[in-house]
């Protein structure tokens, strides 16, 4: 047979040819596009598109083969920057803009924090250790919560025996200290608010408070 019996071509040539053309070739030129080169003077097809500058890095000059290769050589991206800032941009770029923290915030909650009941310690002197009474709950606990939930009130400040208003009205509190639209444009707290944010998500969503 020469075809399969269900008429089903898997052959790379075959899904080749149905495939529409790219919108960007093998080159980076831009087949599609309909611009003119931004060279001065220059009134060939644009096809090929560069950053306009470092902090517009989505905003594009359009320019034919020859300039957009004479524009990347002269390109330089930390153009501006003292060697400090520099240092500082690459460090950001290294972990996505996005400050790392270490794993052990030196707390006495240590792995209790995560759910882990560790009684006996066999996970070392950080391990969640049995209270007078009995328990290995976390200090200030009444009650068993999901590891998710009890994380969610430590985030609040906020305490198990609360009724949900009570934590709503926590939240709220914390909203109007860390919002950058409502302490003067601050922006220093915002990470602080995404934890706030997400923590209210876990106890609004929870049957483990009353209303």
């Amino acid at each position: 047979m020469t075809r399969d019996p269900f008429n089903f071509d898997i052959r790379a040539s075959t899904d080749k040819a149905k495939r529409t053309k790219g919108r960007r070739g093998m080159s980076g030129a831009v087949e599609t596009s309909a611009r003119l080169c931004q060279h001065p003077g220059c009134g060939l097809p644009g096809k090929y598109r560069a950053p306009r500058s470092p902090d517009a890095l989505d905003d594009y000059l359009w320019f034919c083969k020859d300039h957009v290769r004479e524009y990347n050589l002269k390109w330089n991206f930390f153009s501006g920057q003292t060697e400090s800032e520099m240092q500082d941009t690459m460090e950001r770029d290294r972990v996505w803009g996005r400050a790392s923290k270490p794993f052990d915030n030196g707390d006495a909650r240590d792995w209790s924090r995560h759910g882990i009941d560790d009684p006996f310690q066999v996970l070392g002197d950080k391990a969640t250790q049995r209270r007078p009474d009995g328990s290995n709950r976390p200090h200030g606990a009444t009650r068993k919560l999901p590891a998710t939930e009890r994380k969610a009130l430590e985030v609040l400040d906020a305490r198990d025996t609360w009724s949900r208003a009570e934590i709503r009205k926590q939240y709220k509190s914390l909203v109007k200290d860390l919002h950058p639209d409502l302490n003067g444009g601050n922006r220093a707290d915002e990470e602080r608010l995404q934890e706030v944010v997400w923590a209210w998500d876990q106890i609004k969503e929870s049957r483990s408070f009353r209303e």
